[in-house]
């Protein structure tokens, strides 16, 4: 039964996902500008870009089709989907048992699916390499990311990530060995899907080492909006993915609507931090060559793959 609370627990979460996702990515580069001794830009410097594309006219090629023209608007909703099922600050969502976690990994594929289509329908080289080289990450990744949340998900006995995170808290403080595998898994995912250093580097534009810029070279305006805002979303959805597997205290049950107050806080706490480590790993790696990509994904899988064979000897 969907109660009054449960309702405004999914309205803040998907509010919340909108407004702090473009502040996440505008926190991880002023972290990065302090850590290379430089003048760092401003923390709302992501508002402004989307500010002021959103307000630029559109520019489509010739040849464009309907599909160029609607992918901004599908990539953009299954990342506010994605990040409207995954537990932030409460786990009452009305939205969390029509999606379990295998359901979030298919909204991700989705999303994927589409910009690489869109990459390739206008027929520009640079494009179809983005796209190529974006399925290529995708089809290592999204097995590996499955390990990890199978991981969690034999602990728990559920796939559902409210269900994942509501038995978490309830457990002791621990150290899950299961869950320590999965976590380094996690985060080796986490950088390659987000098109971060060392697979990728968001603040390049060379065109032999980028994939993510070059899938969305032909956009502009509020379509460039569109795709910047969905990739600031894909970063603060994977950062409360790793949140609500690793570190879910601090998450607002359904029995407690009032935690809710305690709990925004906290999951600012949270994601300042993470996004420190995040800029602290991109400044002490050094971008990998394209073919050792798929070596990084494979050690990523295997990594959770030993995760679930602890807790099968080990049952922790």
């Amino acid at each position: 039964m969907i109660t009054f609370s449960g309702l405004l627990s999914q309205l803040l979460e998907i509010l919340l996902a909108l407004a702090a996702a473009p502040l996440l990515t505008g926190w991880v580069n002023q972290c990065k500008a302090w850590l290379q001794n430089r003048r760092a830009p401003n923390l709302f410097q992501p508002y402004r870009m989307l500010h002021k594309l959103f307000h630029k006219d559109v520019v489509l090629a010739t040849h464009a089709s309907p599909l160029f023209r609607a992918a901004p608007y599908i990539v953009f909703g299954c990342m506010t989907l994605a990040c409207s099922i995954i537990p932030t600050i409460s786990t009452d969502l009305p939205l969390s048992p029509a999606a379990d976690a295998i359901a979030l990994v298919g909204l991700l594929a989705l999303a994927r699916v589409f910009i690489s289509l869109a990459a390739m329908d206008v027929g520009t080289a640079f494009g179809s390499m983005g796209a190529r080289r974006e399925m290529m990450v995708g089809f290592l990744a999204e097995p590996a990311l499955l390990m990890v949340l199978f991981s969690a998900s034999l602990i728990t006995q559920s796939t559902s990530l409210t269900g994942i995170v509501g038995d978490l808290i309830h457990r002791e403080l621990m150290i899950y060995p299961s869950l320590a595998f999965a976590g380094v898994a996690f985060t080796m995912v986490s950088l390659a899907e987000n098109a971060r250093v060392p697979v990728d580097n968001p603040s390049t534009h060379l065109e032999l080492t980028m994939i993510h810029e070059a899938l969305i070279l032909e956009y502009s305006g509020r379509h460039l909006a569109l795709m910047e805002w969905a990739a600031s979303l894909k970063l603060f959805a994977y950062s409360c993915i790793g949140i609500a597997l690793f570190f879910p205290w601090g998450i607002a049950e359904a029995s407690n609507p009032l935690a809710l107050i305690i709990a925004l806080p906290i999951l600012a706490l949270k994601l300042a931090f993470g996004g420190a480590v995040l800029a602290a790993i991109e400044m002490t790696s050094a971008k990998m060559r394209l073919f050792r990509v798929p070596e990084f994904l494979m050690s990523a899988f295997l990594l959770a793959v030993i995760g679930m064979l602890v807790h099968f000897l080990l049952g922790a």
